[in-house]
């Protein structure tokens, strides 16, 4: 079985690495290619990598390439994990928004609108030139906004499946609070991606008891201090948002923190010159304990049981991923991309039944669908006026002054990445 990872480079890849390692049972990988652009950065990941297979006694070839279609020739699955613009881009999204008193984030509002137009044009490319030489390819996407692009990918007619790291977190601490194994919980999730609710907590599958009340009333505490989300409202809600729902929840609060304390872009620049120095050093075998605060938990053994589900190994039976709706939210069309509980298989994702979702949230999730329709044309086609009205039909923007500023900021600081500006 071959693998191959476009950015492979990036150094959230030792935490995939420690995963397929500790899983090879689940994916049994024999080659897996690391392909990156950047040269230094991927032979210190590739370096890293071969030795925490080595130790890990993984058997399976690592491969490192700046050559995208021979890295990807024969892959069973290629995974996209790249930031176009790297962090220096996602800088500049968490941060000329908020001159127009907006949230700056990298995956929602202004921010996401720009990440969106300089990665769908590339993942296109990438996606067309895998198509060429392995047309059977699963590609599984991790690059954000995931719901986004991995609708680009579908309505290209690629084997896409869209993959967030969002629930699988919740599953994790959610059976920690229980003290159950993380299999054994089943979550009612429902929405787009990064704009998700938890509305039901089930233990042994879909037909299982909902434990939600008994853990919003156990751990009501614990799980909104992990949000920053105030408790009452939270219970209120009666449903566990996902931590992005506080850009929409608490906007003007946002902001205000945002415009107090460097970037998380900022953040997370620092963090990985650290992490890089640590990858270079010889007598590291193991990811290191720094790379759990550069984000992503679990994304390796999400990763593991998605691949392995839709090469026909023993992945779960359900996952959430990100794939056509396909009539599972009714007030949405069949080609808006969902975040859902899925029966995942060789034949890709099927969304399992959801029940009728409360107005208080379907509004909101058709409001984001809109905006994603027209962040998606803005992405293919281009134009000043397709970035203005995208950022009109975002609830985060809103009022036509602010998309005005907000459109001659994005196209300022992303003309480099713009074909068409």
């Amino acid at each position: 079985m071959k693998l191959a990872v476009v950015g492979g480079g990036s150094t959230y890849t030792p935490e995939l690495i420690d995963g397929f390692a500790r899983l090879r049972d689940t994916l049994p990988i024999t080659e897996l290619v690391l392909v990156d652009p950047a040269a230094e950065r991927l032979e210190l990941v590739g370096g890293l990598a071969r030795r925490i297979f080595a130790k890990q006694g993984h058997e399976g070839k690592i491969v490192t390439t700046s050559d995208l279609d021979a890295g990807v020739e024969g892959a069973d699955a290629v995974l996209l994990q790249l930031r176009v613009g790297g962090q220096a881009a996602r800088n500049q999204d968490e941060t000329w928004p908020l001159e127009c008193g907006c949230v700056g984030q990298e995956t929602t509002g202004a921010g996401g609108l720009a990440k969106a137009l300089r990665t769908v044009p590339v993942v296109l490319d990438i996606a067309e030139r895998v198509r060429r030489t392995n047309p059977e390819a699963w590609i599984i996407d991790f690059t954000n906004p995931v719901g986004i692009v991995t609708r680009a990918l579908l309505q290209a007619g690629h084997k896409a499946v869209g993959l967030c790291n969002v629930a699988i977190g919740f599953q994790r601490k959610f059976a920690r609070l229980l003290d159950v194994d993380p299999s054994a919980i089943h979550l009612d999730h429902v929405g787009l991606n990064h704009l998700t609710w938890e509305t039901g907590v089930r233990l042994g599958g879909p037909d299982g008891e909902d434990v939600l009340p008994r853990l919003l009333a156990e751990h009501g505490d614990a799980i909104a201090a992990d949000l920053h989300l105030p408790r009452p409202v939270m219970d209120r809600l009666g449903v566990v948002p996902s931590y992005y729902l506080r850009y929409f929840y608490a906007h003007d609060e946002v902001v205000r923190e945002l415009g107090t304390k460097p970037s998380r872009a900022a953040e997370v620049a620092a963090m990985e010159k650290e992490l890089l120095e640590m990858y270079g050093d010889p007598a590291l075998d193991e990811k290191p304990a720094l790379l759990g605060k550069r984000g992503g938990a679990f994304y390796s053994e999400a990763a593991v049981d998605l691949a392995a589900s839709l090469l026909g190994g023993g992945g779960s039976p359900y996952q959430v991923v990100n794939t056509y709706n396909n009539g599972t939210l009714p007030f949405l069309p069949d080609d808006a991309v969902v975040e859902t509980q899925a029966a995942v298989g060789a034949d890709g994702a099927v969304p399992l039944p959801v029940a009728p979702v409360d107005p208080l949230y379907a509004g909101l999730i058709a409001n984001v669908t809109a905006y994603e329709d027209l962040a998606l044309e803005a992405a293919l086609r281009g134009g000043r006026d397709r970035v203005f009205k995208a950022l009109l039909a975002h609830p985060l923007v809103g009022q036509y002054a602010y998309a005005d500023g907000l459109t001659d900021r994005l196209i300022a600081h992303n003309r480099e990445h713009l074909a068409w500006a």
